[in-house]
């Protein structure tokens, strides 16, 4: 029961209450639950999670969700307005990916519930697609090991086969030899990342769109944690290669409005080249005694608000915003990148954006984050190898931020040098989830993720 957060601070509601609580005490509590929590990020130390961290900005968008958080995207035809917001920021997306660059098909697109969603869709599309005009019944993706887990998460809900393509350790770059080697008669599509989560490492689109283009099958671009802010990175002059539309083969990308685009989770676009694509993953049931039900995405009802927050802030930012924040942040990065390159003792993995990953070759990096721990950062742990990243957002541009991590770099590396013989604290994690663990654990990551959802109930006695 101890571990149960805040159990004892405030009521465990185990059954829902008798009488009401009045509303100016849950109000207060939420005030003091949020003020703590948020006291956390603001210092800039927390490694994306908060990509805006501007509470103007997120006062401004609450009164955009406020007006239509009650309202039922589902109908249009009382809320017309839900189709305006979708529609813009579709038309918004895709001008920022070059999607009037498009020739011979109409390219389309979808709002989701987030990066997950979006990938889901992109899978669910290609695997329709393939079995109404190729017959495939046994559909793969073959994507590089360091595309994100919501690929494998995707495949496994909708019975498609993965196959992870290995990487090189150094560079990070998918190798395109084994991609082509093991492409077959059933493979559906492909999946490139710009930039993928562990590494902010961009993929060799181009390459990939030449073998998708040869085999004539599809590519998908995971752009949910790069997508709003590599292309602005581009017009600042960074070395940003194509990744979008303009690339040929590319077919459909996933970007995360909720990440750079400095909306409200849960919201991500999934755009499509052709709209042949998107409409193979409609759903309809014609001749249910309800009536006729039918739903673009997975989702059915979904709140009017998120739509209307997200549009709100692409709107009242525009190019100009975007471009301000990307070079804030892309300035940033290079600074922090530069601290971490100046200790012979680390080195950066591959070749990074605004995102980057560290390791060491003299101690374990977990020492590292044990120490910084200490100072208040936190970072995303990774695995073979072990390493840290950092994704660079609006906090880290507060100034002093990056010369606090420069300090306390230096420090950090003092005390992992005096504990290279000992076993760090610290491991692999991803979002807040135990990572770094085999098959093995199966049974304490269920019950680990059943301590999250469940909180004291999960808890032995």
């Amino acid at each position: 029961m101890s571990n149960f957060p805040y159990s004892a601070k405030y009521k465990i509601n185990s059954v829902l209450p008798e009488k009401g609580t009045p509303r100016e005490v849950v109000i207060n509590e939420l005030l003091e639950m949020a003020k703590e929590e948020d006291a956390f990020w603001e210092t800039g130390k927390c490694s994306g999670t908060m990509y805006c961290g501007d509470h103007d900005h997120y006062a401004y968008l609450q009164q955009a969700f406020g007006l239509f958080a009650h309202v039922n995207a589902l109908q249009r035809d009382m809320c017309p307005s839900a189709t305006k917001f979708e529609a813009e920021i579709i038309a918004m997306a895709l001008s920022l990916f070059h999607g009037e660059e498009v020739a011979g098909t109409k390219p389309a697109g979808l709002v989701t519930s987030g990066g997950t969603g979006s990938i889901a869709h992109a899978m669910l599309s290609y695997r329709e697609l393939a079995k109404n005009e190729r017959g495939i019944e046994h559909p793969k993706v073959i994507k590089p090991e360091t595309a994100h887990p919501a690929f494998d998460k995707a495949c496994h809900l909708f019975g498609i086969e993965l196959l992870r393509a290995p990487v090189d350790p150094v560079t990070t770059q998918v190798d395109l030899d084994w991609v082509i080697e093991h492409i077959d008669k059933n493979t559906v599509a492909l999946v490139g990342s710009a930039c993928n989560y562990g590494y902010g490492t961009i993929d060799p689109i181009s390459e990939l769109s030449d073998i998708a283009l040869d085999r004539g099958i599809g590519l998908h671009v995971d752009g949910c944690l790069g997508g709003f802010i590599l292309p602005f990175g581009e017009m600042l002059g960074y070395d940003i290669p194509p990744f979008d539309f303009r690339v040929e083969g590319v077919t459909t990308i996933s970007a995360d409005t909720h990440k750079y685009g400095y909306a409200f989770k849960g919201t991500s676009v999934l755009l499509f080249r052709d709209m042949k694509l998107r409409n193979s993953q409609y759903f309809y049931l014609t001749d249910w005694s309800g009536g006729k039900y039918c739903s673009p995405g997975m989702d059915g009802s979904r709140s009017a608000g998120l739509l209307a927050a997200t549009w709100a802030s692409m709107v009242h930012l525009g190019k100009e915003g975007y471009l301000k924040y990307a070079k804030m942040i892309f300035e940033t990065a290079k600074e922090m990148i530069g601290a971490v390159r100046s200790h012979a003792e680390l080195r950066i993995i591959g070749n990074p954006t605004f995102l980057f990953s560290f390791t060491s070759d003299e101690f374990d990096i977990y020492h590292i984050n044990d120490f910084m721990k200490l100072k208040g950062w936190r970072f995303n742990g990774q695995q073979y190898p072990n390493a840290l990243h950092m994704a660079v957002t609006r906090p880290q541009t507060q100034p002093g931020v990056a010369a606090e991590f420069a300090s306390d770099l230096t420090e950090a590396i003092e005390y992992a040098k005096s504990k290279k013989d000992i076993v760090p604290m610290s491991s692999a994690v991803y979002g807040g989830v135990a990572g770094g663990m085999t098959s093995e654990a199966d049974e304490f990551i269920k019950m680990f993720m059943a301590e999250m959802m469940d909180g004291f109930q999960a808890i032995p006695d």
